[in-house]
């Protein structure tokens, strides 16, 4: 073993080696990476100008096992410590490093609109997903004060605005930057963020119901048969995504354990919200289009929360093994809040669609009474799933919140609305004015948290902290 005055020769030159007494990690301002193999540091020696880099295996240490991850507190605090002190715009071994030191700087000069368009992610759909969200928590509150409802239809109106415009901007840049199609679709972190697309679609189905179909509408009316086809074509396309995404992945990409995240999930999401517009639309449809309505988006609701279920393995393994994700990555663990969330909202709501007349066998084992009991009672044990981890994900936020904004961010708003939309379903079902009231206050703090989150949005993008190179999704970063 070499002590910490020997030298050596590597390719001819005299370098010195030096064991330092805490093997420590690099990470960027927006990486995840949260773990690092101990390695030894080559030192310039005073007598010579130019050496060459090596790194050895160190020893293994008391009480630590060769390669094993640093999952402590004080790594956490050395990591966050080197994040400040990352260089400007630097790119090493795949993790990119962002200047944070001013829109404008020198290392970060301004750009005109067209080069900023070549970084506009799918990950700006989440935006739309969530006000479509936002439109359908105002119509679902359980206290209504006038002018309410017309609030939700001008949010749904905005949201509607926002959809044409973020497709109108991606287009833009697939035209402008020919390849950048596939390369965003095949890209280790952005090819994730293209289900948002399919998720702000189902927002603006079930805002359509809810908003543009009056109530008591006629078996003839044109625009339910219109949101039928809607809901049939989204099932077709949801399926396709969620076999061919991820059958892509499978054999195109090679993830470890430790840099699993929740936007794992993304892909399964689409066609698990086939249940939630199911459980909207299936109301207004005549008794025979119901239930075909509301079997498709049973099964679709059931392989959405069954593949999402095996996703939380790999999770609770990735954050048992190496600890929670970097500072700017926790907002996203919110998306695990979702999947539960959005299945108890959906058999909730899908139950209350049956036909009152419904009996399978005729032998009122199966009829609609006993659906709806069994619906709600497995809604209450998917709500505790989803608090559990909205705890998580919370402490997680406050114990270390993030500074520097990304779209990511918006995984505090849309999953949350699944879960404060299934708390106004239980205490619906359950008509308990306590349980509604709780409801209301979420939605008044997710209220709060979209408009903050919307206005951090809006400053990073006139200041160059989104839509900039290596600054967004489309850089792979953990």
């Amino acid at each position: 073993m070499l002590s910490n005055s020997e030298t050596c020769s590597v390719d001819g030159k005299v370098c010195r080696l030096r064991i330092p007494g805490d093997n420590t990690i690099a990470a960027s301002s927006r990486s995840s990476a949260e773990y690092a193999d101990p390695f030894l540091d080559l030192e310039k020696s005073p007598a010579f100008s130019s050496i060459t880099e090596l790194r050895l295996p160190a020893p293994p240490q008391p009480g630590r096992q060769d390669g094993q991850i640093r999952n402590d507190s004080q790594s956490n605090r050395d990591e966050e410590a080197q994040v400040e002190q990352s260089e400007p715009n630097n790119t090493q071994d795949g993790h990119v490093t962002l200047d944070h030191d001013g829109p404008y700087s020198p290392s970060r000069p301004k750009l005109s609109i067209r080069p900023r368009l070549a970084h506009f992610t799918w990950a700006w759909y989440t935006l739309t997903m969530s006000t479509g969200g936002l439109s359908l928590l105002i119509f679902a509150q359980p206290h209504q004060f006038p002018g309410l409802r017309q609030i939700g239809l001008a949010v749904y109106i905005i949201n509607i605005i926002l959809f044409a415009l973020v497709t109108s901007t991606m287009l833009a840049r697939f035209f402008l930057f020919p390849g950048t199609f596939k390369a965003s679709l095949t890209h280790p972190r952005e090819g994730f963020f293209f289900p948002t697309l399919f998720l702000s679609i189902a927002t603006i189905i079930t805002s359509t119901q809810r908003y543009a179909i009056p109530e008591g509408s006629t078996p003839s009316d044109p625009l339910l048969w219109v949101i039928q086809a809607a809901f049939w074509a989204y099932v077709v396309l949801t399926t396709i995504l969620a076999v061919g995404q991820y059958s892509f992945v499978f054999s195109a990409h090679q993830f470890s354990l430790q840099a699993m995240m929740p936007t794992w999930i993304l892909p399964i999401f689409p066609i698990m919200l086939s249940g939630t517009i199911a459980a909207v639309i299936a109301g207004s449809q005549p008794p025979e289009r119901a239930v075909s309505i509301i079997t498709a988006g049973l099964t679709c609701q059931g392989l959405g929360v069954a593949v999402a279920v095996m996703m939380y393995a790999h999770m609770v393994g990735r954050l048992m093994q190496t600890g929670l994700p970097h500072r700017e990555h926790r907002p996203g663990l919110f998306m695990c809040v979702g999947p539960p969330a959005f299945t108890a909202l959906a058999f909730i709501g899908m139950s209350q669609s049956v036909p009152a007349n419904f009996d399978h066998d005729f032998d009122g084992m199966l009829d609609a009474s006993v659906i709806r009991t069994m619906a709600v009672v497995g809604a209450g044990f998917l709500w505790a799933l989803s608090f559990w981890w909205f705890g998580v994900a919370l402490l997680a936020v406050i114990q270390s919140p993030p500074k520097y904004f990304h779209l990511g961010w918006w995984a505090m708003v849309f999953p949350n609305t699944g879960f404060t939309l299934a708390t106004i379903s239980l205490g619906n079902a359950f008509q308990n004015e306590g349980v509604r009231w709780f409801a209301t206050a979420m939605s008044i703090c997710l209220l709060a948290m979209y408009l903050f989150v919307l206005w951090h949005h809006v400053r990073a993008a006139i200041v160059q902290d989104i839509m900039y190179p290596g600054r967004d999704e489309d850089v792979e970063d953990h």
